[in-house]
């Protein structure tokens, strides 16, 4: 099958800084042991700003014939993200190949019995990093193709870039190169949103304007946080619902005394930030912290 051929097969369904870059440069691996395979250039896409630029950088640098814009789809996406990432790939000229388990997070989570929270979301690694190995397994058995992966990661998440580098040369059968153009090439401060919608003419997901800080899940991320779940509630409060609601199924069908949230180490229910949230306003909670991280998807 040639690279044409993989970008027009939208959806198959399979069951700090500059020591940063140093980090990054010194563990980079060879694009394979096997050199025989032709390299192709995979945007991970995550329909972000920066993931949208990476894949637009990488298209003008090595060809569209050479590249494949890459998503996994949770089944939870927000409905603005796909316009986004419609209109990017339109921009680009590449077609998104899209890999989707076929479940929700909820499904993931009743599958094995466990629910996703603030520290921890077996969803991503389900629905996303799995997906993610899989089609790259593909390419190489199937196609003599050599995956090279393209990040939108910034110099202001430089852990996650050497996280994910770390990742790909020790999960794969062989290791995969990983790229990061934000911290290694682009050394000033691009502005890639700005970029996006003053020069491409594209707008930018609508939960960038909402205030959220990604688009993950149409902000029913469950690594999001306090802070993040305010905003929810107070922007979309049908979808805190939906959320509060999933929360009690789980807990429910399998008699866990378990939730989404923590505080203070303990479970925090969304019912229970909720009722706190109507008693003392909503403006309150909305910059509260805790010791979570924003989910990021981490390896796809």
């Amino acid at each position: 099958m040639s690279i044409d051929s993989i970008n027009k097969a939208k959806t198959k369904k399979t069951g700090s800084g500059s020591n940063a870059l140093s980090i990054l440069n010194a563990g980079q691996v060879e694009n394979s042991s096997d050199h025989s395979r032709k390299p192709i250039h995979i945007a991970m896409f995550s329909g972000g700003a920066s993931s949208a630029y990476v894949a637009y950088y990488i298209v003008q640098k090595y060809g569209k014939e050479n590249c494949v814009l890459f998503f996994t789809d949770t089944l939870w996406e927000d409905i603005d993200n796909y316009r986004f990432m419609d209109e990017v790939a339109e921009y680009i000229g590449l077609d998104i190949t899209t890999r989707i388990d076929g479940r929700t997070p909820e499904e993931v989570f009743h599958d094995i019995r466990f629910l996703g929270n603030s520290r921890m979301a077996k969803c991503s690694e389900e629905l996303k990093v799995r997906q993610t190995l899989i089609f790259l397994e593909e390419l190489r058995d199937e196609h003599n193709l050599e995956p090279i992966l393209y990040f939108g990661i910034g110099p202001h998440e430089s852990h996650r870039a050497i996280n994910l580098q770390n990742f790909y040369e020790h999960n794969p059968i062989e290791p995969i190169a990983t790229r990061f153009p934000m911290i290694e090439t682009f050394t000033e401060d691009l502005d890639t949103k700005k970029i996006i919608r003053d020069e491409w003419k594209i707008a930018l997901p609508r939960m960038y304007g909402l205030g959220f800080s990604h688009a993950n899940c149409a902000g029913r991320c469950v690594r999001g946080g306090l802070g993040h779940y305010a905003l929810l509630y107070k922007v979309w409060p049908n979808q805190y619902m939906e959320q509060e609601a999933m929360e009690e199924r789980f807990r429910e069908k399998f008699n866990k005394d378990v939730s989404i949230l923590k505080r203070n180490s303990k479970a925090f229910t969304l019912r229970e930030y909720r009722e706190l949230m109507d008693k003392d306003g909503i403006e309150k909670y909305l910059s509260e912290k805790d010791d979570t991280i924003p989910c990021v998807c981490s390896y796809s």
